[in-house]
């Protein structure tokens, strides 16, 4: 069941009341799970139950995304706000250094709450951040590509599609590399979710100039990416391992850029290795 929680969060224009929708579910150390941009918890649920048998799982809406509220007015969606929001976030439900597992903008967001010693390990699937310009293009243009197709298709016609393996494909194929495993339901609910998302062009716009170039020292960290994503390439994982040394980088054979679909049993098991 989907929780809303209010709390005042430190921001770069001063502290600011802030709420936040998630899922908790399980029971043992606590582990934090953010999803990418335009998308919403639910697209962990491939995984979710698995990751509960040993974890005490909590799945979050960033803000401006799925049904969390977007930021205040005059507070920017940049990776130190948003992670600072997150740290209060976790202070106010009494999670002591969770563990995290981010994908795409998560994966990113999981870096940054890792480096700030905010948790105690750190998965980051396709995480963004280890692009180059040319690649950071290619990967917005088609984040706006596929919004803008959510936004310019009626819900009847999304129902529609969604109802075949060849519609699921059409609206999915970008992010899935195994769409017809998606339900109907769960496609038409996160292809709405992108069209409503009220954080994307902030989010989008914050992430310009954004790069990971630090280290995340004294917890485990693990960075995995799909072999067959689309939208931020598999040679950026090299770059991320000269980024983090330390860090284990982990191939996900014939998985795409949100591989907890197209693989749960391999991704739960890279996020609970890394964990343990």
């Amino acid at each position: 069941m989907t929780t809303t929680v209010s709390f005042t969060a430190p921001t770069a224009v001063g502290p600011r009341r802030i709420s936040v929708a998630y899922e908790r579910t399980g029971s043992g150390e606590p582990l934090l799970l953010l999803h990418g941009i335009g998308h919403h918890l639910q697209a962990w649920e491939p995984v979710t139950r698995v990751l509960a048998a040993e974890r005490e799982v909590i799945a979050v809406d960033l803000p401006g995304f799925g049904v969390s509220p977007p930021l205040p007015d005059g507070v920017p969606y940049d990776l130190p706000t948003v992670a600072s929001v997150l740290g209060a976030f976790c202070a106010e439900l009494g999670l002591d250094r969770p563990h995290v597992a981010g994908n795409s903008l998560g994966g990113l967001i999981a870096l940054e709450l890792g480096r700030a010693g905010l948790v105690r390990s750190v998965t980051a699937l396709s995480p963004a951040g280890f692009w180059t310009e040319p690649e950071r293009r290619y990967a917005f243009g088609t984040l706006r590509a596929m919004r803008r197709a959510a936004l310019a298709m009626p819900l009847p016609l999304i129902e529609r599609l969604s109802r075949g393996a060849a519609g699921r494909t059409a609206l999915t194929s970008t992010i899935y590399a195994r769409p017809g495993r998606r339900s109907p339901e769960a496609v038409v609910a996160e292809t709405l979710a992108l069209r409503e998302a009220t954080g994307f062009h902030a989010t989008m716009a914050a992430g310009r100039g954004t790069t990971f170039d630090q280290d995340v020292k004294g917890i485990p960290v693990t960075v995995a990416w799909g072999t067959a994503d689309r939208i931020l390439l598999r040679r950026q994982g090299i770059r991320a391992k000269r980024v983090l040394p330390d860090a284990r980088l982990v191939r996900l054979p014939g998985c795409g850029h949100v591989p907890m679909n197209d693989d749960p049993a391999l991704v739960a098991r890279v996020v609970l290795d890394t964990s343990r």
